[in-house]
């Protein structure tokens, strides 16, 4: 029996493919629909269904309260159908594909490994097929070779290149298979299969406003995507990015940075340390020094993208200086992420 999902008020149809979730169904369609975790934790992937039955699969409570299962919602992420047709709540009237079609199994190969700091790896790796289509911000999947490892995501660090290459910025976490395979073992030449894009942290190429980008941590790779891609494509509006670290040395990417910020006038950044101070570079949490530096945020579009905490944190702070809902974009680095 084909399944197909029905996207209501656009009446947008979108096949299923045998074992696909919901996301992974509107994904190949080329929808954005938003996600972040994609294992039933964050309940970014959220909608009410209209019609039709699903499994929902395990999730969590915290992501999906018993109400609001009664009411109809369901995490997308996992719910498969089982109906025929399922109709869910989700765009608009006139919604059309916004994204590539994710693919699983590309090749690539490593052709840079760069130590940037004590627990982040840059990998620079290079397509032996088609290259990945994507949008700056997304992410792609690696899975360690390993006995019940699964599929991890990182973010890509660079803009879309005509020789296909991608940059990737892999954090060392503690016990993460995929992480430490990837630190440890993986080198230089070796061989790389990636899944993807994924992802809906892309904002909206028709804006026109002054950008603030926050990062922390390998949370910074997605806002070097986004930023490394307007300036290409001639940005004017002024575009800031402010990255916190711990410690001078957890800093990485300051060459391109400066590199830009000679090249476009309207790109500027600055660093704050959260562990240590040092002469001319600001000290504190993010959160608390924004109403100094940006008094006024209701014009900007704003980009966030590092840990849960940091990002939840630094989303409040921006609403309470005027941040707009519309022209507010996040992603959330939780472990099953980075791992």
């Amino acid at each position: 029996m084909s399944k197909v999902i029905t996207l209501s008020p656009s009446g947008q149809n979108i096949p299923v493919a045998d074992g696909d979730t919901v996301l992974m169904s509107l994904e190949r369609g080329g929808y954005a629909l938003p996600n972040n975790c994609r294992a039933g934790a964050c309940g970014e992937c959220k909608v009410r269904v209209l019609e039709g039955q699903f499994d929902q699969g395990f999730v969590m409570d915290m992501a999906l309260s018993q109400e609001e299962r009664k009411q109809g919602f369901g995490l997308m992420c996992m719910a498969k159908p089982l109906s025929e047709r399922l109709v869910i709540e989700w765009g608009s009237a006139d919604a059309s594909p916004k994204l590539f079609p994710p693919r699983e199994g590309m090749p690539y190969v490593v052709v840079e490994k760069i130590q940037r700091t004590p627990r982040i790896c840059e990998f620079q790796l290079l397509p032996l097929g088609a290259p990945l289509r994507f949008w700056p911000g997304q992410y792609v999947a690696i899975t360690a070779p390993k006995p019940g490892a699964t599929p991890r995501h990182y973010s890509l660090a660079n803009a879309p290149r005509q020789d296909g290459s991608l940059v990737l910025q892999v954090t060392r976490v503690d016990g993460g298979q995929t992480s430490n395979w990837l630190h440890e073992e993986v080198g230089i030449g070796d061989g790389l299969s990636l899944s993807g894009p994924y992802g809906n942290f892309i904002g909206d190429p028709k804006a026109d406003t002054p950008v603030l980008c926050l990062a922390a941590g390998s949370g910074l790779a997605p806002l070097l995507s986004l930023t490394e891609a307007a300036l290409k494509r001639g940005y004017r509006k002024p575009v800031t990015l402010l990255f916190s670290a711990r410690s001078e040395e957890d800093f990485y990417a300051k060459g391109r940075l400066v590199y830009w910020s000679r090249m476009h006038r309207n790109f500027s950044w600055k660093l704050t340390l959260t562990g240590e101070e040092k002469p001319g570079i600001l000290h504190g949490r993010l959160p608390g020094l924004l109403p100094q530096l940006f008094p006024d945020l209701s014009a900007h579009s704003v980009f966030v993208a590092g840990s849960t905490e940091f990002t939840e944190d630094c989303l409040s702070a921006v609403r309470a200086l005027g941040a707009q809902e519309s022209l507010l974009h996040h992603e959330r680095f939780m472990s099953q992420r980075i791992s």
